[in-house]
């Protein structure tokens, strides 16, 4: 899915309107048959404008997508792609931003790294502990609705993370321009992780 100014449809959209930005999202999907739309790793996005939390003033004004999406109906069941235990979680509840998040920590011939999933359920944090197990394919989230999603249209953030540089249950999603070497550096494209062959 192409949320970037080449997307003309999205000049005509209210964004700031989340149950007509999910009409849109949804209605996409029914027109290819699929049930599930993905995209977005380092993609320049026009949607952000909808939120202050990417910021105001040029140069500043966060718009690189740093994970990948899945846009999908909300309910739906995430599952770890290898096993690891929870990092941290937190429900960043500001218009925009990732709503309920949990991170996990993994770690594959030694080297310890992270993967985020972001606008879920609130249930998912209940009873959720620093540390827990978390098996490869275990269902351990969902996909949330808005508005407590951080009001998007339902989707998941999936991104990966080298080096989370102190942040618990929160890390930068989006970045400016200017900052994209280092976060590119840092948040590899997470789509190792996803078979292709569902979308």
């Amino acid at each position: 899915m192409d949320f970037t100014a080449a997307n003309a449809d999205l000049k005509s959209l209210d964004l700031k309107d989340t149950a007509k930005f999910s009409e849109y999202v949804f209605g996409k999907l029914r027109q290819e048959g699929k049930d599930f739309g993905y995209g977005g790793y380092m993609e320049p996005r026009a949607i952000y404008q909808r939120s202050e939390v990417f910021g105001k003033s040029e140069g500043e004004f966060r718009n690189i997508h740093l994970g990948i999406d899945i846009w999908a109906k909300p309910g739906q069941p995430v599952y770890a792609p290898m096993e690891g235990k929870v990092h941290s979680f937190n429900d960043n509840g500001a218009f925009g931003n990732y709503g309920p998040a949990i991170i996990l920590e993994h770690q594959l011939f030694g080297e310890f790294f992270y993967t985020l999933y972001g606008h879920l359920e609130r249930a998912d944090l209940v009873g959720l502990e620093k540390g827990q197990p978390i098996s490869a394919g275990q269902a351990f989230c969902h996909i949330g609705p808005f508005p407590e999603n951080g009001d998007w249209p339902p989707h998941l953030h999936f991104q990966m993370i080298l080096d989370l540089e102190g942040n618990e249950g929160d890390y930068p999603g989006v970045c400016t321009a200017k900052d994209v070497d280092k976060y590119n550096k840092n948040c590899p494209d997470p789509t190792i992780f996803i078979s292709l062959d569902n979308f």
